[in-house]
């Protein structure tokens, strides 16, 4: 990332414009979206929003496995009591 404190108002307005648009994507599609389908913000270089971006990402596929996991558990109980 280029020194915020040797940055030109233009370089400054740039990188202000690339956090905003990433704002506007979380606001406009949802968080989901704009981290998994959307895009992988290539254009922000900045290594703390990657890593957490990373991060997030493997939360979430986390998180669809447990739900999917914790269906397959109950639907399983209820057979159980069928049988």
């Amino acid at each position: 990332m280029i020194q915020k404190n040797k940055m030109t108002e233009g370089q400054l307005r740039d990188e202000l414009d690339k956090w905003e648009m990433v704002r506007y994507r979380m606001d406009d599609g949802g968080v989901e979206y704009c981290f998994r389908y959307y895009s992988s913000f290539s254009e922000i270089k900045d290594e703390e929003f990657h890593s957490k971006r990373r991060k997030l990402l493997n939360l979430m596929v986390e998180m669809e496995q447990l739900v999917a996991d914790r269906i397959t558990e109950v639907e399983d109980k209820i057979i159980e009591l069928d049988e």
